[in-house]
Order: structure tokens, then sequence, then C-alpha cells
């Protein structure tokens, strides 16, 4: 399973309401796939638990969009 894949199951699984087909690259997590604080937060998590990798505080800030999650998954692996 690719990086992008499992970034999108793991989204549309923590964000109710939303499908793997909703989330799309250019997809902003908050504006447009409506998560919340916590929501991110949990994300975070999931994100660090499936790629063994970790997240700081300033690094998660800067994850807005569904690309940005690819790209620094992609540079952490």
């Amino acid at each position: 399973m690719t990086i992008e894949t499992k970034v999108r199951k793991i989204i549309a699984e923590k964000i109710p309401g939303i499908d793997v087909e909703d989330v799309v690259p250019q997809a902003s997590l908050i504006e447009d796939l409506g998560a919340d604080s916590l929501t991110i937060v949990e994300l975070i998590m999931s994100m660090e638990e499936v790629f063994e990798i970790e997240i700081d505080d300033d690094q998660a800030e800067k994850l807005s969009t569904v690309q940005d999650i690819y790209d620094f998954i992609a540079s952490k692996s």
C-alpha cells in the first residue's frame, strides 16, 4: 500500500462523513474536509503509529493539506 493510500484511508476513518474519494491532495484538512483540532491531533497520532515516525508540534502545524502530509511522510521514509 502506498503512502498516499494509507494517508487517505486514515483521514477518511478519522473525519466523520468523509469518504476516501473526498481525500484529494489539494484538500485542506480543516476547510475542505472539516477536521477540528481534536481530529487533527488524532490524525497526527495515527500517522505516527502507522508510519513509525514522530511528528512534533511545529511540524504538525505545517500540515494543512493532504499533500503536505504526503510530502512530510515521504521525507521521513
